[in-house]
C-alpha cells in the first residue's frame, strides 16, 4: 500500500501541473523554504519571516486583515441569502421578508450580511488613513497604493449595488439618485444611465443588473485586485516600517 501511495505521488510531482505550482525542490533548506512560499500565489501569503513592527498592533491596527475576514463573512453569508432571493421586482421584497421571519437563523444571515458590509466599509477607509499617516503609499509601494485606491472604490460600489437588493422604497430612490448622478458623466452620460437602468426609468430590469454587478462582476473584479495587493505586499518587502 506504501509503495502504491508513493508511486502515484511520484507520478502527481512529476506533472506539469505540480511543477507550475510548486517550481522547487522540497529539500529543507532556508533558500528552498523562501522560493516556494514566494513563487507560490496561494503560499506567498504567508511569509518566510515577519519583521517585529508588522506584528504591532499600535502600527498596523490590523485593519487589513479585518478588511480581509469581513470579505470572507460577506461572501459566505451572500452565498447563503442567494438560495432565498429572486431578482426580479415581483418576488425581491417578499423574499427578503420571508427570509427575515420564516428561514431558520435567515434574520441572522440578513444582519451578519448587512453589517459585516458596513463593517467593511469603516474597515478599509481606517486602512487606508493608517496607510496614509504611516507613509506606507511612498516608494517602492506607489503602485500598491494605487490598488488599494481601487479596492477602496469597489468596496463602496459593492455596498452600494447590495443596498438596492431589497428592493423597497429606501432602494429605488438610492438606484434613482445614483443613476442621475451617473447620468452627468461627461461624453458617456445618456450611455451609462441607460446601461445602470436597463431602459429608460427604474424597474425589473435596474434590479436584474445591479443584482449580477454585486453577486457576480464587482467580486471577480475585486479577488484579482485581492490578489495583486497581497503579491505586491510581498514583492515590495512586507508591510512598511515606522517613518
Amino acid at each position: 500500500m506504501a509503495e502504491t501511495k508513493k508511486g502515484w505521488f511520484d507520478i502527481v510531482k512529476s506533472s506539469y501541473v505540480w511543477k507550475s505550482i510548486f517550481r522547487h525542490e522540497y529539500q529543507d533548506t532556508y533558500r528552498n523554504r523562501v522560493l516556494q512560499v514566494s513563487s507560490n500565489v496561494f503560499l506567498h501569503l504567508h511569509p518566510t519571516k515577519i519583521r517585529r513592527h508588522a506584528l504591532r498592533l499600535r502600527f498596523t491596527w490590523c485593519m487589513g486583515g479585518i478588511t480581509f475576514l469581513l470579505f470572507l463573512i460577506l461572501t459566505v453569508t451572500g452565498v447563503i441569502l442567494m438560495f432565498y432571493y429572486r431578482p426580479t421586482g415581483e418576488y425581491a421584497y417578499h423574499d427578503m421578508k420571508y427570509l427575515q421571519f420564516d428561514v431558520p437563523f435567515g434574520m441572522i444571515m440578513r444582519n451578519m450580511h448587512r453589517w459585516s458590509a458596513h463593517a467593511m466599509v469603516i474597515a478599509v477607509w481606517l486602512h487606508m488613513f493608517r496607510v496614509f499617516m504611516t507613509g506606507s503609499y511612498k516608494p517602492p509601494r506607489e503602485f500598491n497604493w494605487v490598488i488599494g485606491v481601487n479596492l477602496l472604490v469597489m468596496t463602496l460600489m459593492l455596498s452600494f449595488t447590495g443596498y438596492l437588493l431589497p428592493w423597497d422604497q429606501l432602494s429605488i430612490w438610492a438606484v434613482t439618485v445614483g443613476t442621475n448622478l451617473a447620468g452627468y458623466s461627461p461624453l458617456v452620460a445618456n450611455q451609462v444611465k441607460f446601461v445602470l437602468l436597463g431602459g429608460i426609468e427604474v424597474g425589473p430590469n435596474t434590479l436584474l443588473r445591479w443584482y449580477v454587478l454585486h453577486v457576480l462582476a464587482l467580486p471577480f473584479v475585486l479577488l484579482i485586485f485581492l490578489s495583486v495587493h497581497f503579491w505586491r505586499i510581498r514583492k515590495d518587502g512586507g508591510i512598511s516600517g515606522p517613518l
